[in-house]
Order: structure tokens, then sequence, then C-alpha cells
């Protein structure tokens, strides 16, 4: 039984027993992800850190993508581009707002698996939120110590079994043809105790050429053969076949009508499928009461393939890799650590030490899209290699905690190495086989001052670096072979923060940070659906954060976050911006904003809770957002209204939710994400105007 539930039952407990009602008690979230190996409250980190509870996250949703929640965390962005061949668009403080593949720049894990690819790109598509018990959020200097590509950090963790036993199944539909299914068993015995989730999700798409099928299977287990040890196994898999690709708008084109899919992509029928399975199994041990060890293992496979809008005379040279993608990705590792906790000057000490090895093996293949005069079908191979990424890192962590002060330092070394195996030689195409590795140590350290039992003060700083991924490395300028002249990009960061409980059942969080990058990786050029990267100069992210979440009233709450972000290049650089382009030619002015993050967001939830029923009302802000390098267009900002209506009722071991949620109440116009620095300036990605969902669960308990 979680926490919040003890409270709820004994008050309920008191008030049977004729007791004077007891006050509500709004628990501190605790998180592990700031300090890896301990358990702490987030209110007592050096670091920006939220928790979405699973309620939350399950509540009034469609629960399918991770854009529903992550929006109530200050600092990131999460674009749903309403359209499933692509996936969500995520930035932490701005990095990884420039993917146009996987989600970059930040570190993603399931249950302590990591989404993340030893390159550096991740993948939410298999995030289950039908079982999710939480989802984390750390931003800032903390989040260098996760190695590669780390922005930010996300980690959902799915909800343990019990208490009792139960089944329950939910539903939910909507506009567009949009439904979701998904049936869940729980329950322990003994020392055991497992969920299991299966969902199916299918949508027409608000867009032409968008429609969208996904099924997926969630299970954890847990065995407790003792109070010094814990097992973990968890199984993932995730089927989306021939999903729709409406490829981004035009101006014109949006202007002209936001619905329609892009002509190419009718004409080439644009597509994608990703099929994914994964295990991980996870063992904790207490060796002595001062010692615990845990061991995490990992593996899964991931297999992709694309239809791109490539035009048959873009693949006439020998070097073209052709219109289709076909990846096959193999990838297992190991994550061992240690943990010792002792006293030090009579105050509480913790010491987190571990070593991390991850591989990834990709088969590339590339292939024309087209056979003589049928255009969208899978033609002549044109690319063949077999890639592996491989990771090593050290990792150390101490905590020290006084009544007055708390320390908090890391230090990890990462190297991480490419190789590339050529498949496919052919006169005007040589062998593009190479390799190359980098190597990082990044430092953390962060102080938090106790002024008093409510407020907290603390100041954190840290180097982080990301490497580029395989599809960064993809093409080098003028040739189909990797890129290897690509460096990794060095981040320099630093935050000031206050955490802060004014009232009873208030809370209140502000972080000033700054993040300066040098070798940041940015496009060279983007045409014939091929993207050539190189390394510019430095660039600089500022800003600040700040939350408010508290209940007053009878039944009343209200959540609000913010944040304001200035995101730029310092020095300017050149690009290509038509093709063909190998070399750079156009200037990029220092002080262009970096594309694709707006520079204020915001979140606002009024919501009431009473008697089994709740209403709330939601405003969401995105400004306006730069689609390329050199500002040269806008996605203009948004202002959205949402309305959610639900209600629970219990009838013996029956419990049954129903919800019904209307988004963008005023019908409002709006880009819902862009497509940074695309090659043909169709940039936009148009989201619906007012829409409808309506849900159902129902759980019985045995």
């Amino acid at each position: 039984m979680n926490k919040h539930a003890v409270v709820a039952a004994a008050a309920c407990a008191a008030l049977q027993a004729g007791a004077q009602p007891v006050t509500e008690v709004v628990l501190r979230p605790v998180v592990v992800t700031p300090t890896p190996g301990l358990a702490q409250a987030a209110f007592d980190t050096p670091a920006s850190v939220d928790v979405i509870d699973g309620a939350v996250i399950r509540g009034a949703q469609l629960q399918v993508n991770l854009s529903e929640t992550l929006v109530r965390a200050p600092g990131v962005v999460a674009l749903n581009r309403q359209n499933y061949a692509q996936d969500l668009q995520i930035s932490i403080r701005g990095y990884g707002a420039r993917s146009t593949f996987g989600v970059r720049g930040l570190r993603m894990y399931v249950d302590g698996i990591p989404a993340t690819a030893p390159d550096g790109q991740g993948q939410v598509s298999h995030f289950d939120l039908s079982s999710a018990g939480r989802i984390e959020v750390l931003r800032g200097p903390f989040s260098s110590l996760y190695g590669n590509s780390a922005g930010g950090v996300i980690a959902l963790f799915t909800q343990d079994g019990g208490p009792g036993q139960s089944a329950e199944a939910g539903t939910a539909f909507g506009s567009d043809g949009t439904w979701r299914l998904n049936t869940q068993v729980a329950g322990e015995s003994g020392g055991w105790s497992w969920r299991f989730n299966a969902m199916r999700f299918e949508t027409d798409g608000y867009r032409d050429h968008s429609e969208a099928q996904r099924s997926g299977f969630n299970g954890k287990l847990q065995y407790k053969p003792s109070g010094d040890t814990k097992v973990t196994v968890v199984l993932n898999a995730m089927d989306m076949p021939d999903v729709q690709d409406p490829l981004g708008l035009t101006r014109a084109e949006l202007e002209a009508n936001p619905r329609q899919a892009s002509p190419a992509a009718l004409q080439f029928n644009t597509r994608k499928s990703v099929d994914q399975l994964q295990l991980g199994a996870i063992v904790e041990q207490r060796i002595t009461p001062a010692d615990t060890a845990k061991l995490t293992a990992w593996t899964g496979h991931r297999s992709t393939q694309q239809f791109q809008a490539i035009p048959v005379a873009t693949q006439a040279p020998p070097s073209s890799p052709g219109g289709v993608i076909s990846l096959s990705r193999d990838y297992q590792g190991l994550d061992a650590q240690w943990t010792h906790k002792t006293r030090i000057a009579g105050a509480p000490f913790a010491l987190t030490a571990g070593l991390s090895a991850d591989e990834l093996q990709e088969g590339r293949q590339g292939y024309q899209n087209f056979v003589g005069t049928q255009l969208g079908v899978m033609g002549a191979l044109r690319r063949e290699e077999d890639n592996r990424a491989r990771t090593f890192d050290q990792y150390l962590q101490a905590t020290w905690t006084s009544a007055s002060v708390s320390l908090t330092g890391g230090l990890r070394h990462s190297r991480v190495s490419f190789d590339s195996r050529d498949h496919y030689i052919r006169p005007g195409n040589g062998d593009d086989s190479g390799s190359v590795a980098y190597e990082a140590t990044t430092p953390a350290l962060g102080v938090v001052w106790h002024v008093n039992d409510t407020l907290n003060l603390y100041v954190a700083a840290g180097k982080g670096f990301e490497t580029p991924t395989f599809n960064e490395l993809a093409y080098r300028p003028g040739g189909s072979g990797l890129n290897f002249n690509l460096r990794a990009a060095d981040s320099r960061q630093w935050e000031l923060g206050v955490k802060a409980e004014p009232a009873p059942r208030w809370r209140v969080n502000a972080a000033l940070f700054q993040a300066r990058t040098s070798d940041e990786i940015v496009v060279l050029s983007n045409s014939g659906g091929r993207s050539t990267f190189q390394n510019a100069g430095d660039t600089e992210r500022r800003g600040i954060e700040a939350s408010v979440d508290g209940k007053f009233g009878q039944g009343w709450s209200l959540l609000a976050v913010g944040s304001l972000l200035d995101a730029t290049y310092s020095s300017g650089f050149l690009t290509c911006i038509a093709a063909p382009c190998t070399s750079p030619n156009t200037q990029v002015a220092a002080g262009s904003r970096i594309p694709g993050i707006p520079r204020s967001s915001a979140f606002v939830e009024l919501a009431w809770k009473r008697g089994g029923w709740e209403a709330a009302l939601e405003f969401r802000h995105t400004g306006k957002i730069p689609v390329d390098d050199r500002n040269t267009d806008y996605a203009p900002a948004s202002n959205l209204f949402n309305l959610r209506l639900g209600a629970q009722q219990q009838w013996a071991r029956w419990t049954v939710r129903e919800f019904v949620r209307v988004d963008n109440v005023a019908d409002r116009a709006y880009v819902g994400s862009v497509i940074v620095n695309e090659g043909n300036r169709r940039f936009f990605e148009p989201a619906p105007g007012r829409t409808w969902l309506v849900g159902l669960n129902a759980a019985y308990a045995f």
C-alpha cells in the first residue's frame, strides 16, 4: 500500500471510531533519479526533480502519449506531432528540441531499464502509461551523472502489484476515430507480486494519411524471498505496423488546409513500422545493515522500417542510400551498483559506486522506394552495413546530510565507441567502414541549505556531454558513409533553486539556471530525406522555472508551472540551405535562437474533487517556436483551454470510473510541433481544433 493510501485509511479508521477528523497530510514525494542507489525526499535534493503520480497519469487521459503528462513538469516541452510515425518531440531546458528521429539529448528509463541506446537516441513509444506508478523528471546539472546525452532524465516506474489481487479493464474513445482498450491484472501472494497490462490503440488521425495502430504489453514480476533480497523481472513488447506519415506542411499548405497531408506523402505512401521486445532483471541484495548491492541486466530487439518521400531522381547516384530505411537493432547491458551507508561527523553519509556497460548492434539497410514506375514500394538494395555502439562507464556519488546542510557530489567517466562495417561496395560507392570513440568525465556538485523544516535553498553545478547518434553520423557531406568527423558536444551547467512549503498543503519550487555548450551538433544540410550534421560554436541556455502546487477550501486544488528560456547560438556558423550543398555557405548569425524551443511555456490546472466527483479546467501555453537555425519562420504561440469531468463509484468489490474531457475548448487553430531545419521547408505539423474523449474503467478486487 502506498503512503497516500495509508494516510487515507488512517483517517477513515479514526472517523469510524468516533475520533476527531484527521488533518490531511500531504507527503513529500520520494525520488531515486537524482541520487541512484539512494531514495530521498525530492524536497531535500540539490536538483530540479518532479514526480508525477500514477493516478494523475491515468486520470481522464488517453494514456498513450507522454505529452499528456509531462506538461506538468516545468522546463519540459513535450510536443505531440499528431503523427505516430514520428516520436514525440521532447526537450528539457532546450536539450533535445532539434531531434527529428527519436528522442535525443535526454536519458529515458522504464523500471530502471534504459530506453536510450548507447549512441544517445531514445524511444518512448513503449512507455506504458496505463500501468505507471509514477514518472520522475530530473533537470539540470545532476542529469550529467547519467552519461551520454544527459540534458535531462525521464524515468517511468511501473506500479507494484497489490495489495490483494485485482483485475480491471479500461477504454477511451473520441474524436478522429481514436480509441484505446487496456486490460490489467495485479496482485500479491507470499513473497510474490505482479502487474501485467495489455493495450490496443487505434486512430484515424487528425490529418489525412495519419492512421495509426499500436499494440503493447508491459509486465512486472517481483519476488522477495527475504527482507534482504528482492528480484524484479520486467517484460515489455510493442508493435506499430504501417503507421501512416503525413509529413510536415509548408507555410502555404498550412494556411490553405492544415488537415491535409503533404502531396509527397501521398505520392510515396510514406509510413513506418516498428516492433520491440525487451526483457530486464534487477536483483537487489542487502549484504550488511550498511551495504547494499544492485545488479541490473537487460536485452532487447527493435526493428524499424520507414518509407520516405525521396524523389526517384535523387536516388540515382551510386552513393544514395535510397528511400526506404530498414533497421534491426539488438541491444543488451549491465549495471552493477554498490551503496554503503554510515555516519561522518555525526551525520548520515551514503556512497554509491557502479559500473555500467551497454551495447547496440545495428543492421542498417537502405532500399529504393520504387520498382519501375510504382512508387512507395521496396525496391533495389542501396545500402547495407553493420554498426555497433558500446559504452563503458564508471560512476561514484556521495551524499552527506546534517541538520542544516546537505552535500551531494558525483563523478562519472564514460567511453562511447562507434564501429561500422560497410557491405555495400559498388563502383562510385567505396568502402565506408570506420570507427570512432568519445570519452568524457562529468562531475556534479550540489549543496542544500536547510533554512528550516519548510524552506530549502540549493546550488548545483556540473558538466555533461552528448555524442552524435547513429542517425546523425549516418551521412557525411558528399557521401553515404558515416560522418566520423563529428565531435561530442560538451556542456557546463549551474542552477540556483528554492523549495518551500509556505503553508500547509502548499509547495513552491523555483530554479534559475544556465547551460553553456561547446561544439553543439547542428544541421549542415538537409535535402532529399538526408540530413548531414556538423559542430557549431558555442550555445547558451538560460532561464527560470517555477511551480506552485496546493490544496484549499473544500476539495479545491491548484497546480501552476511555468518556464522562461532564452536559448541562442553564442557564435555564428555556416550552414547549407539548398541542394546540392556539401560545403556550408550561408551564415547563421550569433544571437539566433536555437530552433524548436519556445521561450515560454506554462500549464495551470484548477481542480475540484469531492464525494466521488471531480472537475478541472486546464490552461496550456506554448510560446512561438523558430523552425530553423536562421529563424526565417516561426510556429505561432498557442493558448489552449481544456475541460475534464470525472466520477467514481464503488459497489462491494467493484470500482468504476468514468470521465469526459474536451481539449482546445475554444477551437483554436495552432501548430502542435515543428520539424526543425526541414530541407523542403515542410516545417509545420498542425494540431487539431476542439476534440473530445470519453473513458470508462472498471476494476474488481478479489
